[in-house]
């Protein structure tokens, strides 16, 4: 089995761009077998919520449903920092099929004995 990647995501959509890559790497993780998992943290948590990640961030990128979808279909998971959701008044009966709320702890669970990390 590939070893696991993290993908560490702090941009919302105020960084199309940046949200776009993210998913790219993650997406190209997941699909090629690796357990994935991304950690949202400050506003990328609102990527977690239900129809907010829409858009397409630049002439040629894949529109970002797309990846989200690719990442869930790929059994990509996505852990949404629970101070950051929290502090933000979101709903948590609004997130998406692969994401959970959780923290640094679980997190640090996950990775166990090592994974290659990616930061955004």
């Amino acid at each position: 089995m590939p070893g696991k990647a993290v993908v560490s995501l702090t941009t919302g959509l105020e960084d199309a761009e940046r949200v776009t890559v993210a998913f790219l790497v993650a997406v190209g993780a997941a699909e090629q077998g690796r357990p994935t998992l991304m950690f949202l943290t400050k506003e990328a948590v609102r990527l977690a919520l239900r129809g907010v990640a829409t858009g397409v961030a630049c002439a040629g990128c894949p529109p970002l449903p797309d990846l989200v979808r690719r990442y869930q279909d790929a059994g990509g998971r996505l852990l949404v920092c629970s101070v950051c959701f929290n502090a933000k008044g979101l709903d948590d009966a609004q997130l998406i099929g692969s994401a959970e709320i959780g923290g640094t702890v679980q997190m640090w669970e996950w990775i166990g004995d090592g994974a290659t990390t990616f930061s955004y």
